[in-house]
């Protein structure tokens, strides 16, 4: 679903055929951004864990030389772009899952809007904030989903204890950085209690068809699990 987003808001924005320098903070295993350098574009990651670094690069060792050599993988922290990169370096910055990690997001938000070039995209993927009781009431945890209205704290399918974002904070705050808020989506709507599995189920065309709608339909999107958030430099 993200990717299929992405892709609509780059096509939206960017001349057809034009190749992008993309900026992806904590890229894990490389996958978004072994995407869209086989699109074409110029794409770094950057990353601090050392088996996702082996991962992406491992990964990327299997692809053509044009798609290797378009792709640069730097091992940071995403808080220190402004020690790797010139401000203004890119035109596309990704920053998906890594809000929840990071206690206080404004020094990491405030350095990806940097990174834009004027007109860039900067695409989060956060956990929702204004959904957090949806999990545990689906599965019939009545006092999980009772604690969950109250905070923006929870424990994720790692076992990690992690952070939420609610939507109107972080609409205040990509306006206060220069790249307001553009379009906003639901991810994981339906499917958030699904179970992980190694084929796709026979279904997947229509499940993803209906998540597809549900993400960009009210109220379906404000009570899914993952929000992504598309600000433009202004």
């Amino acid at each position: 679903m993200v990717a299929r987003q992405l892709d609509e808001q780059i096509a939206g924005r960017f001349a057809v055929g034009r190749r992008l320098r993309v900026l992806d903070v904590g890229m894990g295993q490389g996958t978004q951004a072994l995407r869209l350098a086989r699109a074409g574009h110029q794409v770094t990651g950057v990353e601090r864990d050392a088996a996702m670094i082996a991962a992406a690069r491992n990964a990327l060792a299997g692809q053509p030389e044009g798609i290797r050599e378009r792709m640069r993988i730097v091992e940071g922290d995403g808080r220190d772009t402004g020690v790797h990169f010139l401000p203004g370096s890119f035109d596309v910055v990704l920053c998906h899952g890594v809000l929840m990690y990071v206690e206080e997001p404004d020094p990491l938000l405030a350095g990806l809007a940097r990174m834009l070039a004027p007109g860039g995209l900067l695409s989060l993927l956060v956990r929702n904030g204004d959904a957090l009781a949806m999990r545990p009431g689906l599965h019939g945890d009545w006092a999980g989903a009772l604690t969950a209205f109250d905070t923006l704290q929870y424990r994720n399918r790692l076992g990690l204890d992690v952070r939420a974002d609610r939507l109107a904070t972080l609409t205040a705050k990509l306006a206060s950085i220069g790249a307001p808020l553009h379009v906003w989506y639901g991810v994981r709507v339906f499917t958030d209690t699904a179970t992980d599995e190694t084929a796709p189920p026979a279904d997947l065309e229509p499940l993803l068809a209906a998540e597809e709608r549900a993400g960009r339909t009210d109220p379906y999107r404000g009570t899914a699990a993952l929000l992504h958030l598309c600000g433009v430099r202004g």
